[in-house]
């Protein structure tokens, strides 16, 4: 498997924040964020319901994680 190109951007303290507030799972990483933001906004242009229900299935996961956490 060839190795990924990797690149460094910069956030605002804030922006990081926010991208870890909406972590699916405590290991997640921001590039796989981004790809889930990138995928539901392009799911959006094509079938908004269809992004909805993503979300909805990406917020109940998180809930769930959320729970075990506080267990």
């Amino acid at each position: 498997m060839p190795k990924a190109e990797i690149t460094t951007i910069k956030l605002e303290k804030e922006t990081k924040k926010r991208l870890e507030h909406i972590r699916s799972y405590k290991r997640e990483t921001y590039d796989e964020i981004v790809q889930k933001m990138l995928e539901i906004l392009n799911l959006c242009k094509l079938n908004p319901e269809a992004a909805q229900a993503r979300l909805r299935s990406i917020d109940r996961k998180r809930r769930k994680i959320s729970r075990k956490k506080s267990n």
